[in-house]
């Protein structure tokens, strides 16, 4: 195995789970090889945006709730992209670490808590109810798509330059097994023939 530091690129939804068990994998796995992951928001919402099999409640839900993405990208905007991971972890330990899917007009409420968390201004939460950065979240959310193709959903992950749609995880691997499947990840994405491994999921994700 070897133990050179690899570069990682992660597109993410933030109020997408499996865009947080994807994220929290990392996070595990920087802990035990040398990993340099740099983060870039994608949107749900523009994913959905053009599909005419999504069901009218999931859209609904989907447009309702892009104020994260748009708080994500303000801060992108104003303070740099470096700032994203510790946005998405203060705004996902309020979430998803308890399981709380909040209703799109609670999303403002974990924002004001989640800012100050990750020292940034919580007058971003304003972002949430305005279109003003929505061009650069598509410039991002349209440059991780690139990447992989239009057949995809969240989170987008690049591994050394090789991209791919995922990884749906629906637990996040802990210690030594996130290690292995990292380098299972980076193995399957290196090799440029590989597409897909996909199976339908039967349980609902677990954040513990």
């Amino acid at each position: 195995m070897t133990t050179r530091e690899v570069a990682v690129d992660f597109w993410f939804d933030p109020v997408c789970p499996y865009s947080w068990t994807a994220s929290r994998w990392l996070h595990e796995v920087i802990g035990r090889r040398p990993l340099v992951v740099r983060h870039h928001v994608m949107s749900l919402y523009l994913l959905n945006e053009h599909r005419t099999d999504v069901e009218p409640e999931y859209w609904r839900n989907v447009e309702l709730s892009r104020g994260p993405a748009r708080v994500a990208t303000a801060a992108a905007t104003h303070f740099g992209e470096e700032v994203l991971d510790r946005l998405y972890t203060a705004f996902g330990e309020l979430v998803f670490d308890v399981w709380r899917r909040p209703s799109p007009s609670e999303y403002r409420e974990v924002l004001l808590v989640a800012l100050p968390r990750a020292g940034l201004p919580v007058d971003l939460a304003d972002a949430m109810d305005t279109d003003e950065h929505d061009a650069s979240m598509r410039e991002s959310h349209d440059a991780g798509v690139a990447l992989v193709g239009s057949e995809v959903g969240t989170p987008i992950t690049v591994i050394d330059g090789s991209a791919f749609s995922g990884p749906v995880l629906n637990a996040i691997p802990r210690g030594d097994e996130a290690l292995d499947v990292f380098e299972g990840a980076r193995l399957l994405a290196g090799y440029p023939q590989f597409f897909e491994l996909k199976r339908t999921r039967t349980r609902p994700p677990v954040f513990t």
